[in-house]
């Protein structure tokens, strides 16, 4: 008896450091909001606020990607040039072979999911670790990249079709604030989290992911395939980041193959300041959507600020830091 009051007592403490870190990321980013328009007043133009947005839909996809990575215990350092893979490989069914633009769309995310298929064989049947598995792929990834574009930019066919996918938008809201439009990469994005949150609370594959990362040794004496799920968890999170390289390379009109690394950390960096424990077995979509939003506003503000690149990336890195080790302190209590 005492036992199970124990664990329930625990689980509610996690809930509770769990909805505590989401209320103070959402705080921060608000807190940003305000300093930044006071400190520009460029800040809230429509321009910038467009921009900070396509440039959040971008990074959170990955970072919903790589959540359910790292929920697991795990991490994937491929995210960032495997975006461009995909990107790739959609302009090559695009514009190499002169396919549709859905054939394209589906090579692209099939091509993700591909690659992650075999970052989770690799890490669970041939016991990689998860680090050195998706550091090998990260640069196989980039490779590819380089080497079926000829190391040129690999530019649309049907350019305006394919560029509707990111920078057209369905929801007009000029008539509320002057040309105002939300894009649809940012409706795609919310979309994915959607999707993304429910198959994480509502399904096997969810509560598979919690337990991996809670405790694998105990799911595996449970009698469940442990292989075979964490293998799904790496395909599904390869999918999503084959999304992103949809989103990232309609906004460009091309697939640009010396792009993407360096997106990664971004990505890690939402899911971690959004109460993603690297630890493992503790995190939601939300604390992730609303970590990328602050990355993108921070990036930006500072950017606006006329603060340098090179600052820009000290900035961040001291963020991350701060991040995890809230999580360990949080952990710890």
């Amino acid at each position: 008896m005492t036992t199970t009051s124990n664990q329930t007592n625990k689980k509610r403490s996690l809930i509770n450091a769990s909805a505590t870190q989401k209320l103070l990321a959402f705080a921060s980013l608000v807190a940003m909001l305000i300093i930044f328009s006071f400190s520009s007043p460029n800040f809230f133009q429509t321009d910038n606020l467009i921009s900070i947005m396509l440039s959040t839909a971008v990074s959170g996809v990955l970072g919903i990607g790589v959540t359910f990575v790292i929920i697991t215990g795990g991490i994937d350092l491929s995210i960032g040039t495997l975006m461009t893979f995909c990107a790739v490989i959609t302009g090559v069914f695009i514009t190499y072979w002169g396919g549709p633009v859905w054939l394209g769309v589906l090579g692209g995310i099939g091509t993700g999911a591909l690659v992650g298929f075999f970052n989770g064989a690799l890490i669970a049947k041939l016991k990689i670790p998860p680090f050195i598995a998706t550091l090998g792929m990260m640069l196989i990834a980039k490779g590819l990249s380089l080497v079926i574009s000829g190391t040129k930019p690999i530019y649309f066919n049907d350019t305006e079709i394919y560029n509707l996918i990111a920078m057209g938008s369905i929801i007009d809201l000029s008539s509320l604030i002057p040309n105002f439009t939300i894009p649809n990469a940012v409706l795609i994005f919310f979309g994915v989290a959607i999707v993304a949150s429910l198959v994480l609370n509502k399904t096997v594959l969810g509560r598979y992911t919690f337990a991996l990362g809670s405790n694998e040794e105990a799911v595996r004496l449970s009698g469940v395939n442990v292989d075979r799920w964490k293998i799904g968890i790496y395909s599904l999170a390869g999918g999503i980041v084959g999304v992103a390289g949809i989103l990232i390379s309609s906004r460009l009109n091309s697939a640009q193959p010396a792009l993407g690394q360096g997106y990664e950390l971004d990505a890690i960096a939402a899911a971690v300041i959004g109460g993603v424990s690297l630890s493992g077995g503790e995190g939601t979509v939300l604390g992730t959507v609303i970590g990328a939003f602050i990355m993108s506003v921070l990036i930006n503000g500072l950017r606006i600020l006329s603060v340098p690149q090179e600052w820009q990336i000290v900035v961040t890195g001291l963020i991350v830091i701060f991040a995890v080790y809230a999580d360990i302190l949080r952990r710890r209590r």
